[in-house]
């Protein structure tokens, strides 16, 4: 079986309901007995992640395709309704105390650390925070990290206004590094290659008002986004990290609703996970077979 040692660190990028592929890879490990010290995730990574943590295999899959098939917590009535664009009571609420309650008791006495990005309203930079005492605290941190700009209300964590983590640090790998873990296994929801398009244009003050640094942070996102994508791949070239990622173009959108789409892209990112755990474990038997 394949293991890594305890200088190695996970990190999980966000992307929405294109989450679901770090869903499989995260089951893939839970399946193989693969855990890491250090996990530092965005968004809908470090939803993803909670579960990992809490060693609930399948509960996050759960969340993001049988509930949603169910409970239908996408949409514009959402957004009209309560300012959010999905359904932030049931997610947030609802489901880790009533429907498929999350094992606080296990997260809180893991020795793993789990590190959650947000960014910060008033400055406009990322937060990073770690949390093993308090359950609502906890649950007010991965909500902030979750609050998607223009489609999410603004959540507050001790009081600071936060919104999605991925507006500043999308895939925090050099947090990791900061943190002392040099070596990272890496998990994105985008391809290879993937750049975003878009042209960044300048917020206009109608939008956050009250927050001219997020603004201007809103304002540089897409080029942000993709020297973290460029950092990445040369990360991955020079040996420093392993990245599972989808193979093509996906077709999942951040707010995807369709089922079929969703569960073909959890299988994939389980197929990708171990699709890296045999060629690691090939490596080392090859390693071991030269030194011998």
């Amino acid at each position: 079986m394949i293991s890594f040692d305890n200088q190695t660190g996970l990190v999980l990028e966000g992307g929405g309901m294109r989450g679901v592929f770090t869903c499989g890879v995260l089951d893939c490990f839970m399946d193989n007995d693969i855990h890491f010290p250090y996990v530092v995730a965005v968004s809908a990574g470090a939803c993803n992640g909670l579960s990992y943590i809490s060693n609930q295999r399948g509960r996050a899959r759960f969340s993001n395709i049988e509930m949603l098939e169910k409970y239908h917590y996408i949409g514009l009535k959402h957004w009209f309704t309560k300012g959010n664009i999905l359904d932030f009571e049931l997610l947030f609420n609802e489901f880790p105390e009533r429907i498929h309650p999350f094992d606080f008791e296990t997260y809180f006495s893991s020795t793993k650390r789990f590190v959650m990005v947000t960014t910060n309203c008033i400055t406009g930079e990322a937060n990073y925070f770690e949390e093993k005492k308090d359950k609502r605290r906890l649950i007010d941190i991965v909500r902030a990290s979750s609050s998607m700009p223009f489609l999410c209300s603004i959540t507050h964590v001790d009081e600071v206004p936060m919104l999605d983590g991925g507006i500043v640090d999308s895939i925090p790998v050099m947090r990791a590094i900061e943190d002392g873990y040099n070596f990272n296994v890496v998990v994105l929801t985008r391809n290879r290659g993937y750049r975003k398009n878009f042209k960044d244009i300048k917020i206009p003050s109608i939008f956050y008002s009250k927050y001219p640094n997020l603004r201007e942070t809103l304002s540089h996102r897409c080029e942000a986004y993709n020297k973290q994508l460029a950092m990445v791949e040369q990360l991955e070239d020079e040996g420093k990290i392993i990245a599972i990622r989808p193979l093509q173009p996906i077709t999942v959108d951040r707010i995807e609703k369709d089922v079929r789409k969703l569960t073909a892209l959890y299988e994939e990112g389980y197929e990708c996970a171990e699709a890296m755990l045999r060629c690691q474990s090939y490596l080392a038997e090859k390693t071991c077979a030269t030194t011998a």
